[in-house]
């Protein structure tokens, strides 16, 4: 292997995965001495342990298995590029780290995924949702899809479109509470809110003429928009969601929106993932298969 840093790395990940200087040196064509050194050169370069040597296996210290999981992530990466360019004008292929909100990627890149993992046979997933903001360069994500303001002008962006929230409730929950009718009916009511460090107990509602953020009273909190969901159809309160998020509840008359005259609740979705000038093959095809189909879905 060319580059001696890439060589260290898959011997480091071999000795990982067999515990043992001999058999990881059997897997990689090199003496357990061999092995041994190049590990302990490795370490004196990062001068951190990585490994624990017993006399029955090996152990990988907490440094090691950070090491472990960078190299695995790097490694995969350079594969995946080396695998992309040689294959030229051939079908992508590779590994395709997506982030998302819960909402986002369950009620609307899920249903999407099927189609576009029987056109691709040749790439893998890896989804991760959560309803925190995160750092794509940090978190190894290719592509995110994120709600709201762009504010990193490094990252690449597609709008799809602008989703409206509304305020929503249970049928059994209106009936035990009644009907708020304006924005200052709210203090009378349990609203359901977020816990992460983004969210703020303030909804933007029309009151006397104008546009006024309104603290709401919040009795429960939760980390995810699926979970005040649930939450809301459970008869726990109000709950102020994307449209796309409560679509079906509302049609089937599992929950009821409230105030829509006066909530004014509008927030844009981009698509935004790394590259900088040209993201790589498997991304394109991605972004080229969920871009016009999500659209559509947030245009309904």
């Amino acid at each position: 292997m060319s580059d001696p840093r890439a060589w260290e790395m898959r011997v480091f990940l071999r000795v990982a995965a067999r515990g043992s200087f001999s058999a990881a040196g059997r897997d990689v064509g090199m003496t357990p001495s061999s092995t041994a050194k190049l590990i302990g050169r490795l370490e004196e370069r990062l001068g951190v342990r990585l490994v624990e040597r017993s006399t029955r296996k090996l152990r990988l210290t907490a440094e090691g298995e950070l090491y472990r999981e960078r190299a695995e992530a790097l490694l995969g990466d350079m594969d995946a590029l080396d695998a992309e360019i040689a294959g030229g004008a051939r079908a992508p292929t590779g590994l395709i780290r997506v982030n998302a909100s819960v909402p986002f990627g369950q009620h609307c890149l899920l249903p999407l995924l099927p189609d576009f993992l029987r056109d691709h046979p040749g790439i893998t997933l890896d989804m991760t949702m959560t309803d925190e903001v995160v750092d794509l360069y940090a978190a190894r994500v290719d592509i995110a899809f994120r709600a709201g303001p762009l504010s990193d002008s490094a990252l690449l962006a597609q709008r799809l479109g602008v989703v409206r929230r509304r305020i929503v409730a249970s049928p059994a929950y209106l009936e035990r509470k009644g009907v708020p009718m304006t924005a200052a009916d709210l203090e009378a009511h349990d609203c359901l809110g977020f816990n992460f460090r983004r969210a703020a107990a303030v909804w933007p509602l029309k009151s006397g003429g104008r546009l006024v953020d309104r603290e709401v009273p919040t009795r429960i909190l939760a980390n995810n928009g699926e979970t005040v969901r649930h939450m809301a159809l459970l008869g726990l309160g109000l709950a102020r969601l994307a449209d796309y998020h409560v679509r079906a509840d509302l049609r089937e008359g599992r929950l009821i929106a409230v105030l829509d005259d006066a909530l004014v609740d509008t927030e844009e979705i981009h698509a935004v993932y790394t590259g900088r000038d040209r993201a790589p093959r498997r991304v394109r095809a991605f972004l080229d298969h969920m871009a016009p189909r999500l659209r559509a879905m947030l245009a309904d």
